[in-house]
């Protein structure tokens, strides 16, 4: 037994009374946004089973809770940098007096924030004027509330500030101006001092404008082999932008202008590039369109195509002996329209008619051959057109005697005479 401690003797039905309380705390340097656990411990000079106690916890002179407990433990979560102050607790038996123990201080630590930085959104740094830009302050530790503070520019003009129990904030700038092309910066502190980020750099983009097409050719009228340079141009703008030419809605090439200003493209101009010329600007946000501006083509007229040709090639594949024949006859009679006076142009006689003659039924009947004369006269010279007919019947097989016109083809035979000196009358017998 201590030496100053009396003993405890349970008097009649009485328990022994505790003599002391002792607070401990645990973990002993508790940190904040972790929990710690409060426990108030009796010492008896006779530790009797039979004495049940009851407990009351206090801060700063406020009980934490609202009536006595037969818990001797007292948790408290979530801890805040306020939850730092004086603590004790008392405990009393039923029947007896209360007994408090002594107060302890207890100091909740936080933890500063660091590695503070700023991001943007969109990312990179660039916004197109009239959108909205985001300033994102991150810490990568930090206990308890923490209050963020955006910055603009080198010397630091607060643009706002928002104070919460996270690692993360948000600042919003709802439409971009020119004016808002600076350096951003942000700050966190969540009582142990302000920890800042570095500077970002905000590069607004300004929208291309309407762009204005423009040809640059050799001379006033262009013709086909000229080459023309057609130039694209959008007067606004931030780089890089990217240039599209159109022949009506057809893409014909494209051109970026990474510094700005405009873009061409040559063409060698053939009968099919005659039409309505556009471009197209495009810097990120929206493209623009130019106003259509036509464009006339002259083809040489040794160039030019007779639509009528391949109609003419087909005619003239299909019939091209008979045209030529044609064209013969048409030129012999013009030929003989213009012979001598004292040669009239005679006319052919007419073919003799056809006559058949029966003889039997049955045996064969050689006709004699009937031969016709048509006289062309040209120049100096006549042409004589023999026509040979020869008509055949069925009879007995007696062979028909042969003569010199069987052995021959029965077909026309031409043959050119010369003229007697005195008359045109006479005439050699082709045959």
């Amino acid at each position: 037994m201590p030496s100053g401690c009396r003993a405890c003797v349970p008097t009649a039905g009485q328990p022994c009374e505790p003599t002391a309380l002792l607070l401990t705390v645990s973990p002993p340097r508790p940190i904040e946004g972790n929990s710690m656990t409060l426990t108030c411990k009796t010492q008896l000079l006779t530790q009797k089973i039979d004495v049940l106690l009851q407990f009351f916890f206090f801060k700063d002179g406020s009980a934490l809770g609202l009536s006595w407990n037969n818990s001797s433990e007292l948790q408290i979560t979530a801890l805040k940098r306020k939850d730092s102050g004086s603590y004790w607790c008392e405990a009393q038996a039923k029947g007896l007096k209360v007994i408090r123990s002594r107060r302890i201080q207890i100091d909740v630590r936080g933890v500063p924030v660091y590695n503070v930085s700023l991001a943007t959104q969109p990312p990179g740094g660039h916004v197109m004027e009239g959108e909205k830009l985001a300033l994102v302050c991150m810490a990568a530790g930090g206990t308890g509330d923490i209050t963020f503070r955006w910055y603009r520019g080198a010397l630091g003009s607060n643009l706002g500030a928002k104070t919460q129990h996270s690692l993360t904030a948000e600042f919003e700038i709802p439409a971009v101006g020119e004016q808002d092309a600076e350096a951003y910066y942000c700050a966190a502190d969540n009582g142990y001092g302000p920890s800042l980020s570095g500077l970002v750099s905000i590069a607004v983009r300004i929208p291309v404008s309407q762009p204005v097409l423009t040809f640059k050719a050799p001379g006033a009228q262009q013709v086909v082999g000229d080459v023309v340079e057609l130039h694209c141009e959008a007067q606004s703008g931030s780089p890089p932008i990217r240039y599209q030419f159109y022949l009506e809605d057809v893409p014909l090439g494209n051109s970026s202008a990474p510094f700005g200003g405009g873009a061409s493209l040559n063409l060698s101009l053939t009968s099919e590039h005659r039409g309505n010329y556009s471009c197209e600007a495009d810097n990120g946000r929206r493209a623009q369109r130019s106003e259509a501006v036509p464009l006339y083509v002259t083809v040489p007229a040794e160039d030019r195509e007779n639509p009528a040709s391949p109609i003419l090639e087909g005619l003239l594949g299909g019939l091209g002996l008979a045209t030529m024949a044609l064209l013969f006859c048409c030129w012999l009679k013009r030929k003989a329209g213009r012979r001598p006076a004292k040669d009239p142009p005679r006319s052919p006689p007419s073919l003799p008619p056809r006559e058949f003659t029966y003889v039997n039924a049955t045996a064969p009947v050689q006709q004699p051959p009937t031969y016709g004369n048509v006289n062309v006269v040209s120049g100096g010279e006549i042409y004589s057109l023999v026509y040979h007919m020869q008509q055949e019947r069925r009879s007995a097989p007696v062979p028909p005697p042969r003569t010199q016109t069987q052995d021959k083809d029965p077909s026309a035979i031409y043959s050119g005479v010369k003229t007697a000196s005195s008359s045109d009358d006479d005439y050699e017998d082709a045959i």
